[in-house]
């Protein structure tokens, strides 16, 4: 796998997590399977993302509600 320089230290913070939830699957729970702990830490972090893009889209939604209304107001007043 190559690694941008830039992107190293993000990469770094991420195995880091991973490792971590691992760690933390393995000890809560009766699983010693690599690739089902793999599993459940994939399934972690894309439930996770996926909360994230649900609050940008609804923040973006909110702001392009704002920006419309702005927009109106500035039209009545010219």
């Amino acid at each position: 796998m190559t690694i941008n320089r830039d992107a190293e230290e993000n990469i770094r913070k991420s195995v880091k997590k991973i490792e971590e939830r691992l760690k933390f699957y393995e000890k809560n729970y009766a699983i010693k399977d690599r690739q089902d702990l793999l599993a459940m830490c994939l399934i972690e972090i894309a439930t996770k993302l996926e909360s994230v893009n649900d609050s940008d889209t609804k923040d973006n939604n909110d702001i392009e509600i704002k920006l419309s209304s702005i927009e109106s107001a500035l039209s009545e007043i010219i």
